[in-house]
């Protein structure tokens, strides 16, 4: 008998993503009659280090800030119809991050949940003690004499599909490759091993397609007089139809804006990709070089021909370390004359900080006068040949503390009764700031582990 058909809906991009987006994702699914799992994708670098930072200072946080946010329009009804909820807003916290959504069952009178936690990826207490191999070219992170503030390896699939055996509504992983949140269903859904190597890879090319939300969709993508998109407001995120055999089409749900067709999915196919050929995760190497699309229909794209290699030995550690911080300031000029006025207080912002000899990279951009196309740190802008009503001088330091950060940013409100004329409207404001860097470890130094946590466990 031919195992049915399933679908996947995307429903976030990152942390800020939209937060009513999944509602229309969810009704397409459950309305679909089909087997079916939403997941939201939540988690960059820095996003994670930035929660291991919040999981310090109070031990039941650490997890996606907008976790009922993202969660809350979709619970019941997924609940209730069987879809369930994937998501890698654990982040630092997976498993308060479970606690939290047993709250909001509560809060929403939503009985008997049931949330799946992956764990295993955190590796800040073991990273030194294991062998570590250089990521790339990339310039390597000193372990030794650093503290550490994240140490989380890429997890694959398989531990999402041995949660989702459990039957749970939600599953809640930590650092997870994007690809996974989708691939972990199919693999449960369709009994796909290691070794299915193209069917493996089909699946994290479902996920590469779905990851970024509404950028398969028409997002990010609309160019107007170029690449029309209507209705970016009510913009649909996306979903993939997944035959038994890795092929799939890519659509939206019905009444929403945007667009799918054969320019926007080629666009996410090829984004971030290095090598077409040898895509590497922690499931399957991917080849895209023999991938077909057809367009089947408004907003309905076939993709098929994606092959897969054996997955590599190495799993992928993202490490964060302290980065110092920021201080930044703006201050704006009006009128006749502005852009000279900016430069001035430019000017005088860099000859402060050498004569209070701060430690400190200044950089200082002209933001509105072809600043995003300067390069050169710490160069004022000088390409701009017109005469612009209005400019805004915007100020950023890296510093190794913070008293220094917040000594540049005040400089740039000090403008106001010492610099040029007119100037106005500062803000200012310190970051405390991560460096991040990657390394690779060997697979048998990592250990996922997958837990249920119920209603009793509360």
């Amino acid at each position: 008998m031919a195992i049915e058909n399933m679908h996947i809906g995307g429903a976030a991009a990152f942390a800020d993503d939209r937060l009513d987006v999944g509602i229309p994702v969810a009704n397409a699914l459950i309305d679909s009659g089909k087997p079916a799992a939403l997941f939201y994708e939540n988690l960059a670098e820095r996003t994670l280090a930035l929660a291991h930072r919040e999981l310090r200072k109070d031990p039941l946080k650490g997890y996606t800030p907008d976790l009922a946010g993202f969660v809350s329009p979709v619970l019941r009804r997924c609940v209730e119809n069987g879809v369930p909820v994937i998501g890698n807003f654990g982040a630092a916290n997976p498993m308060g991050a479970a606690m939290r959504l047993h709250e909001l069952a509560k809060e929403l009178g939503v009985k008997g949940l049931r949330v799946a936690v992956v764990e295993g990826d955190d590796l800040r207490d073991v990273i030194r003690d294991v062998g570590t191999e250089q990521w790339g070219d990339e310039e390597p992170i000193d372990l030794s004499n650093t503290e550490i503030l994240a140490a989380n390896a890429y997890l694959g699939a398989e531990p999402i599909a041995d949660a989702l055996d459990l039957e749970p509504h939600i599953v809640v992983t930590g650092r997870v490759t994007d690809s996974a949140l989708a691939l972990g269903p199919l693999m449960q859904h369709f009994g796909w091993k290691a070794g299915d190597w193209d069917k493996m890879a089909a699946g994290v090319l479902v996920g590469h397609l779905l990851e970024c939300g509404g950028q398969v969709t028409g997002g990010y993508f609309a160019d107007p007089g170029f690449k029309d998109v209507l209705d970016l407001a009510d913009l649909g995120f996306p979903i993939a139809e997944v035959e038994a055999d890795g092929s799939f089409v890519i659509t939206k749900p019905d009444g929403t804006g945007g667009v799918v067709n054969e320019q926007t999915v080629k666009e996410q196919i090829l984004y971030e990709l290095d090598d077409p050929s040898n895509y590497l995760t922690p499931d399957v190497i991917l080849d895209i070089s023999e991938v077909e699309l057809q367009q089947v229909g408004p907003d309905r794209v076939r993709v098929s021909g994606v092959k897969g290699k054996p997955a590599p030995d190495t799993l992928k550690v993202t490490v964060s370390v302290d980065g110092g911080w920021l201080g930044e300031g703006e201050i704006s000029y009006a009128g006749p004359n502005a852009l000279a006025r900016a430069r001035l207080a430019a000017e005088i912002l860099r000859q402060r900080v050498d004569l209070l000899h701060l430690d400190c990279d200044l950089r200082t951009d002209l933001i509105g006068t072809v600043s995003i196309h300067d390069g050169d740190s710490g160069e004022l802008t000088r390409s701009y040949d017109g005469e612009p009503l209005e400019v805004r001088v915007r100020a950023a330091a890296n510093a190794n503390d913070k008293a220094t950060a917040w000594t540049v940013a005040r400089e740039v409100q000090a403008l106001y009764c010492n610099g040029p004329a007119g100037g106005g409207g500062v803000r200012r404001n310190i970051t405390e700031r991560v460096k991040t860097g990657s390394v690779l470890v060997s697979r048998r130094d990592v250990m996922p582990r997958v837990s249920m946590v119920t209603e009793e466990d509360v």
